[in-house]
């Protein structure tokens, strides 16, 4: 289980050196990036200014308590309200970036397929008669992790438990629905959907954690989104690729022919 774990850290961290080395795909995968980010960082600047308000807002029934009770309610609710505005925020920044960028990480997954050897059973879709199925499986992933983030926000009142496990549990809920999500581009082009991808995915679940828990947490760091979520397209697509047994190295050059170039 280790060993998988371990391998779907590998893929993330191979998919982050292919993107960094091509100043192309950087260029491509950043503008979906920054657009998305700079809609999240303004919801989570006023999240962040009225988060006092908010606190009291939720805890109404400790007005009348007393301290210390009423301040460890209301640290407690503002700490749930951050965990589980953090798994929304991940998931949805996620989404977004992928619904603006379809076409330009449709772009980028194919061409490290094309450097690896191909995508099997590729789909001949254009991008634009896809979108709107994308979206729904995006939504869908969404309104899961919402409904994951309900008991999550609950457990957060409760002093150390809610800023020690909640914390872990959210890392696992979100990994797992980043590799879901993250995967759709890859998995779209072989004309495959949602209910497939988690098929495959829990069926190799140390795999998709090992790969989906450190994007959750790098997703955390502010500005780091910026270069991750489309680095993580290009490991999401050798996660694929491990998936479906094809190679994830790039093959040596053959005697006599030149090395494959890869070109955007």
């Amino acid at each position: 289980m280790w060993d998988e774990f371990a391998e779907g850290a590998r893929l993330l961290g191979r998919g982050l050196a292919m993107y960094g080395r091509s100043p192309r795909l950087l260029l491509l995968g950043l503008i979906p990036a920054v657009i998305s980010f700079l809609l999240l960082g303004t919801a989570w600047f006023f999240l962040l200014w009225f988060i006092r308000d908010l606190s009291a807002a939720a805890t109404w029934f400790a007005d009348d308590w007393g301290a210390p009770w009423r301040g460890l309610v209301r640290f407690g609710a503002g700490a749930g309200i951050v965990i589980v505005s953090a798994l929304v925020s991940v998931l949805t920044y996620t989404a977004l970036t992928l619904l603006i960028g379809d076409p330009f990480y449709e772009v980028i997954s194919e061409r490290i397929e094309e450097r690896l050897g191909g995508t099997p059973g590729m789909s001949d879709l254009p991008w634009y008669r896809t979108i709107l199925k994308n979206a729904a499986d995006s939504i869908r992933l969404i309104a899961l992790g919402i409904v994951v983030a309900v008991p999550l926000f609950v457990l957060g009142f409760v002093p150390v438990l809610g800023q020690t496990v909640v914390p872990v549990l959210d890392a696992v809920v979100g990994g797992w629905l980043l590799a879901v999500e993250l995967t759709g581009v890859p998995f779209n082009r072989r004309g495959l959907r949602l209910k497939d991808r988690r098929a495959m995915l829990r069926a190799n679940r140390p795999l998709a954690l090992g790969f989906g828990m450190p994007v959750f947490v790098i997703l955390l760091i502010p500005f780091a989104a910026i270069l991750v979520v489309p680095a993580a397209v290009v490991g999401s697509t050798l996660l694929t690729r491990r998936l479906f047994g094809l190679p994830v190295d790039k093959p040596a050059p053959v005697a006599g022919k030149p090395p494959v170039v890869l070109r955007v």
